[in-house]
């Protein structure tokens, strides 16, 4: 289950044998989002053991670009619960100015943003000296642009499909990691390499 699916829930759903309940995001004790990360967080704590997972350096500087602020809240207190530095911007146009500014280690990157879209925000970031090898992943709930992002794939590193779980997100990080922790960019050279490398089947 997805953690976005304990938002749909109107009301929380009976708690098996030995199992809390986990109450929606307006339906905590206090009924604010903090609280309601805070239980998903709680609740989503076995899934990081289950198993031993590489992640980035602590202080690792990741920039999330969302127009979403449950997305952005969900993503910083998960990244930020693993030791990484999160930077936030709600629309392309800021984001742009903070990838520039800040260099971060990483973005995730919404599509369907206003103003300037994900894709054009890409092809920015591409395009820039400063932050043309910083590793970027694409996200999006909507199926015209994930179908979009498909056919294009300009130069972003990976996908992610709204709704995402927690072990998807670390999952997607650890892929983009080099020897020492570190997030790197994949160029379209390695791609094709890779492609042309992997077994069949």
């Amino acid at each position: 289950m997805s953690i976005f699916d304990l938002f749909k829930r109107k009301r929380p759903a009976p708690a098996a044998a030995g199992v809390p309940a986990v109450a929606s995001l307006r339906e905590t004790s206090a009924g604010t989002p903090e609280d309601a990360l805070a239980e998903l967080d709680a609740h989503n704590g076995n899934d990081r053991r289950e198993k031993d997972r590489r992640n980035a350096r602590p202080g690792t500087r990741i920039l999330v670009i969302d127009d979403s602020p449950t997305i952005v809240a969900l993503l910083k207190r998960m990244l930020q619960q693993n030791h990484y530095d999160v930077l936030v911007a709600y629309d392309g146009e800021s984001g742009l100015e903070i990838a520039r500014r800040e260099v971060p280690d990483l973005i995730f990157l919404d599509i369907v943003l206003p103003g300037i879209d994900g894709f054009n925000a890409l092809r920015t970031l591409r395009r820039d000296p400063a932050t043309k090898d910083v590793p970027i992943i694409m996200i999006s709930g909507n199926a015209q642009a994930t179908e979009q992002f498909y056919v294009q794939r300009i130069g972003a590193d990976d996908f992610m499909k709204k709704p995402f779980s927690r072990p998807e997100v670390f999952n997607r990080i650890e892929h983009l990691l080099d020897d020492t922790g570190t997030p790197r960019h994949i160029s379209r050279t390695a791609v094709r390499a890779e492609a042309i490398t992997r077994p069949a089947g």
